[in-house]
């Protein structure tokens, strides 16, 4: 009886899952607490405030979007679909002026560009804990739909470890609107720090009619690895199990009658990934990545993100059958 129950979570999961400040200016005063705003109105009003001089358009001979700049020299973090195959890259800065900026490296399969423009004490957002969100939390976007400069649109996070298909996995879903132009902007939280890198929303599926509310963006702890990355090395790589994965947390363990109440349960294994071979399979509940135990799917993927193709690591679990152990040999993720 309990096997059926734990076969039967799998569908359920599968259709689930497929489907501090920047650095203040003298003019950026506090908001005073005022009879016409709200204290959640003032804390917005003063966030945006701190946070919009980091936020950058980017112009190419083919397009535009934003960025967001992460450190007072000039680093930029933007969406490599927004800068392309350009070489020519400009950037609109809050002041006013416009600076060409260098291509230090884009990473295809995540959808992230680093850009660097000359400067010195600009203006930079501090990056926040993607690992750390929680659905239901507040969120707010900021950036350039249709060349509406440094536009502000606020929601919740929706949900987390979506997966869009063509390399878009592990992303944040919000209903805080995403425009076009919004590409490569900031996705903050109600802290004013950079939880994600917005960079695509769904409007239309094909016989269902428009959609609303359907944004989602690039978690800043996987954006900060690569622009680390990109920026001292030039180059990106990072390691790959080749699972597609769903945190198991107390309440559904208790709906389906599972064995453990904490870890990640496989929902997909990649043929011919490091994960195949080595024989994990779909419906595995994995509690342990060599001896850490996993509290959430959030450790899964700050485990690999510390670990570099080619390591071995001893992934332990259950299944219906019972426990697992199996050494994997991680390999590379493309791109």
């Amino acid at each position: 009886m309990q096997f059926r129950r734990w076969r039967a979570l799998l569908p359920a999961l599968l259709v689930a899952c497929n489907g501090a400040p920047a650095q203040q200016t003298n003019s950026n005063v506090a908001v005073q607490q005022q009879a016409q705003f709200t204290p959640g109105e003032a804390l917005l009003i003063n966030i945006v405030r701190e946070v919009s001089p980091a936020v950058v358009g980017i112009r190419t001979p083919t397009g535009s979007g934003s960025g967001v700049i992460i450190s007072p020299d000039g680093l930029i973090i933007t969406n490599a679909h927004v800068v392309g195959r350009a070489g020519n890259v400009r950037v609109s800065l809050a002041n006013g002026n416009d600076v060409d900026a260098r291509v230090l490296g884009i990473a295809q399969t995540v959808d992230i560009a680093v850009l660097d423009i000359p400067g010195e004490n600009l203006p930079h957002a501090v990056l926040g804990d993607s690992d750390a969100l929680q659905v239901g939390q507040s969120a707010i976007a900021i950036g350039n739909p249709i060349g509406f400069e440094r536009t502000v649109t606020t929601g919740v996070l929706s949900a987390m470890n979506r997966s869009l298909g063509f390399g878009y996995e592990e992303l944040i879903q919000t209903d805080a609107a995403i425009n076009p132009g919004n590409s490569g902007g900031p996705l903050l939280n109600s802290s004013g720090q950079v939880i994600g890198i917005n960079t695509a929303a769904v409007r239309e599926v094909p016989g269902q009619g428009p959609l609303a509310g359907l944004g989602f963006a690039i978690p800043i702890n996987l954006a900060r690895d690569v622009a680390n990355q990109i920026a001292t090395r030039g180059s990106v790589r990072r390691a790959l199990l080749g699972i597609q994965h769903r945190e198991i947390d107390p309440i559904i363990a208790e709906q389906f009658g599972l064995p453990v109440t904490r870890g990640a349960i496989v929902l997909y294994v990649a043929p011919n990934s490091p994960a195949d071979r080595a024989g994990l399979r779909q419906g595995d509940i994995i509690t342990h990545i060599d001896d850490e135990e996993l509290d959430d799917a959030s450790d899964l993927r700050r485990i690999l993100r510390q670990r570099d193709p080619g390591d071995m690591i001893t992934v332990r679990g259950v299944r219906p059958q019972g426990q697992f152990s199996v050494r994997v040999q991680l390999g590379e993720a493309p791109g």
